[in-house]
């Protein structure tokens, strides 16, 4: 699954780590969504996007709307 959460988090200044901090979860976490080696759980899906006060279709895309 493509997203956006790099962009989004560098767009506030936060590290892989702070943003791991705010999430409850790991920087490697972080980084593996990030370079589309994990999906997240749809629960922490929300939080993301509660964190950056979007819908998760905003940050999160299916690879099939690609094709």
């Amino acid at each position: 699954m493509k997203n956006r959460l790099r962009t989004l988090r560098a767009e506030r200044g936060w590290s892989q780590g702070d943003l791991a901090d705010r999430l409850e979860v790991s920087r490697q976490s972080v980084n593996a969504i990030e370079t589309g080696r994990y999906d997240p759980s749809l629960p922490l899906a929300f939080r993301i996007a509660e964190l950056f006060g979007l819908a998760i279709e905003e940050i999160f895309t299916s690879p099939s709307k690609d094709a």
